[in-house]
């Protein structure tokens, strides 16, 4: 039997019949796709980069609080609010990337590295994290398996939307224009979500030593960056610091990582697709240049990174030209797109999957 796609939106079609491999060679072509890269030696560490990198961002963030404690009581702290919402980004990009072990060949090296820049200087909980990310990146867009299109405020799939009842079916139907909206709650999520992870009391005696570790940490960052806001600044500022700093946090994290894959093939929980296919198909790129890698932190190639996740981020732009040719050659499309296009597209996406509440707007009561 045909296995066909979940196409609920803007993705291509597919059909795993008519794209698999060839009998005999399945599993192939991504072995020769990645024996190509390494011959360019696109895997490699990239100490260098790397190096300049994390100083140069640890010197930004540095500057940042330098100049929130120098300025004291005043409502250009704004300002400095919105520059650490983009620095704490630049500082979860450098979390993500150690946390696909891209900066170095030791793994205890990439840990310490996530750790401290995940846990300490932004809050998020790096353990969390790899967890979810790991299981999005073994089954993107995969219904029931992927954590990032789980059912939750947004609805990604139609069956989750017709589900829905009173508010939620409200929240769905609408999801399209609220969209860019509720992404300014998207780092309060991301920082009570590693809360709740830490709270809980599960695994071994050794990952729980870890966690305890962790939670200093991230306990570490909390109790710091709530005694500065309310120690610098007076109350009502503190507040108001805290609701723009972490409000376009969450938005510039939402708009990095919602073009990578929403509106994009979806597959069924059980659908059996090769990996290549399943990385290629489910993902897009988006069109820039060096301003563009910097702002995204290299997840506007989200194909070669979901392709080769321990690449470092400067290859990834010198293996895109090798992974876009191979994919023309086996007939495998590359979704590659510009910025403002792949929100327009994730938006239709979010409009199209809550139809079936639209056609029963009695599921809002």
């Amino acid at each position: 039997m045909t296995t066909e796609i979940i196409n609920r939106g803007t993705g291509p079609a597919y059909n795993a019949e008519t794209t698999k491999p060839p009998p005999g060679t399945r599993g192939s072509d991504y072995a020769a796709l990645s024996r190509e890269v390494k011959q360019r030696g696109l895997l490699k560490r990239r100490p260098g980069y790397y190096s300049v990198k994390v100083g140069a961002n640890l010197l930004l963030l540095a500057a940042g609080w330098t100049a929130f404690a120098m300025i004291g009581q005043s409502w250009w702290q704004l300002v400095t609010a919105a520059f650490l919402a983009v620095m704490f980004t630049q500082t979860g990009f450098i979390g993500h990337d150690a946390g696909h072990h891209q900066i170095s060949g030791s793994k205890r090296v990439n840990n310490l590295l996530g750790r401290v820049h995940a846990d300490l200087l932004i809050g998020l909980s790096y353990g969390w994290w790899i967890s979810k990310h790991n299981r999005h990146h073994a089954h993107p867009n995969y219904v029931d398996r992927d954590p990032d299109i789980a059912d939750g405020a947004i609805a990604f799939t139609e069956d989750h939307a017709r589900v829905r009842s009173g508010a939620y079916a409200w929240l769905a139907r609408h999801q399209a224009w609220l969209f860019f909206p509720m992404l300014l709650l998207e780092g309060l999520a991301l920082h009570v979500a590693g809360v709740k992870a830490m709270l809980e009391r599960t695994g071994t005696a050794t990952s729980r030593a870890t966690k305890l570790g962790e939670a200093g940490l991230l306990t570490a960052h909390i109790v710091g960056y709530l005694a500065a806001l309310f120690l610098v600044l007076t109350p009502l500022q503190a507040v108001v610091f805290l609701l723009v700093h972490q409000g376009l946090f969450g938005l510039y994290m939402g708009c990095s990582f919602a073009p990578n894959h929403k509106g994009m093939a979806m597959f069924a929980k059980d659908d059996k697709v090769d990996f290549l296919r399943r990385q290629v198909l489910t993902s897009r790129n988006i069109r820039g240049h060096r301003i563009t890698d910097f702002a995204l932190g290299g997840l506007n190639y989200q194909i070669e990174h979901h392709l080769f996740p321990s690449m470092p981020r400067p290859s990834l732009r010198h293996a895109q030209e090798i992974v876009r040719s191979f994919c023309a050659r086996h007939g495998i499309a590359y979704h590659e797109t510009g910025l403002l296009d792949s929100y327009a597209q994730v938006l239709r996406h979010l409009h199209d999957v809550a139809g079936p509440l639209r056609l029963r707007p009695e599921l809002e009561y």
